[in-house]
């Protein structure tokens, strides 16, 4: 994979650097760049780089989009995205959008996202525009407090899943670790949260209800978890892989460069009077006469143990996203981020 091949490049100003070229961009998980920084990104796919600074050394670099083929969004409120994405497919460039679609707008727990029905609706027009399966739902992270338990999350997701039906396959979710994220705890205790952690009985209990719920329901959705440790494959829920080069290879098959990046090859299915024939183990299906063959694992490194992710460049920065959410992993601060947020231009090189 050339996720760490570097070219020199021009900068606006004459100046030559190098520049990492990622052919996968994440943009973002350390701020929500297509609520906040839609104008920036789009305008720095245009210029052709961005420079971005590493948040444990500070040390900026730069990133090239000369061989950048997919993009994966996340977001919690991507409209101001949408008149941005035929520069996408005049740049023959593909998307997906992780879309983290909560419903905590009685607790105020996400204070500055647009209300639930502003966000479901956005939802529907992403698909509508980009296509069924570009959009995947997280509900994330479960949050457990004194007034929230496990029958009221299930509420909450059935609200959501019910006004979502005919618009998405899946639906991601995670644990809310609070322990283990010193900003998640401060920002939690800040704003007086009167959190309970999960322990494994109650994720189990918790998965249990969920998959009965999806299955007698009807909802058909695949249930996934990110960067979860415990297996709850005994109720259907799978690891999930947010930055998925299955969904990739499903959405982008027709890309010879992704695939050959991704090292996937593409197969026809063998005429059969039998019908369909049964997928080879480990193969992708696209369609009824296409499906794909990995040739190697694409799972990045220096993600989190548990984390399934494919190889990619994110270009976000922590501190500068202004949602206001209490439970937090990527804010020091909720005025630390609103300050960076006035200080940014949209014009410059960085976020």
């Amino acid at each position: 994979m050339n996720t760490k091949k570097k070219m020199m490049i021009t900068l606006s100003d004459g100046r030559q650097v190098e520049a990492a070229t990622p052919v996968i961009v994440s943009a973002s998980r350390a701020t929500d760049i297509p609520a906040f920084y839609a104008e920036w990104f789009f305008g720095r796919l245009k210029a052709g780089y961005c420079c971005w600074r590493n948040p444990f050394s500070g040390v900026d670099s730069y990133v090239s989009f000369a061989k950048t083929r997919f993009i994966v969004f996340w977001s919690k409120n991507p409209d101001p995205i949408i008149p941005y994405l035929t520069v996408l497919k005049d740049l023959g460039i593909g998307c997906y959008v992780q879309y983290t679609l909560n419903d905590y707008e009685i607790e105020r727990f996400e204070p500055d996202v647009p209300p639930l029905s502003k966000r479901i609706d956005t939802f529907r027009r992403l698909v509508e525009i980009l296509g069924f399966g570009h959009v995947v739902w997280r509900f994330d992270p479960l949050l457990l407090t004194d007034n929230i338990g496990i029958p009221e999350l299930l509420t909450k997701i059935e609200n959501i899943v019910t006004q979502l039906k005919g618009y998405t396959e899946k639906m991601v979710f995670s644990f809310a670790d609070i322990s283990g994220y010193r900003k998640v705890k401060k920002n939690l205790d800040k704003s007086e949260v009167r959190y309970i952690e999960w322990d494994e009985y109650m994720m189990e209990k918790f998965a249990s209800q969920l998959s009965k719920m999806n299955h007698e329901k009807g909802w058909n959705l695949q249930l996934a978890t990110c960067g979860e440790r415990i297996d709850l494959s005994r109720y259907g829920i799978i690891h999930n892989r947010c930055v998925d080069d299955e969904l990739i290879t499903r959405l982008a098959w027709h890309d010879c460069e992704l695939m050959k990046h991704l090292g996937i090859k593409i197969h026809k299915y063998a005429p059969s009077i039998f019908g369909i024939q049964d997928l080879p183990e480990g193969a992708i299906h696209i369609s009824d006469s296409m499906y794909a063959i990995r040739s190697r694992s694409n799972k990045a490194s220096g993600q989190r143990v548990h984390c399934g992710c494919t190889e990619s460049k994110d270009i976000g920065r922590y501190d500068t996203c202004p949602h206001g959410c209490f439970y937090c992993y990527a804010n020091t601060s909720p005025m630390n981020a609103e300050r960076n947020h006035q200080n940014h231009k949209p014009l410059s090189e960085t976020i």
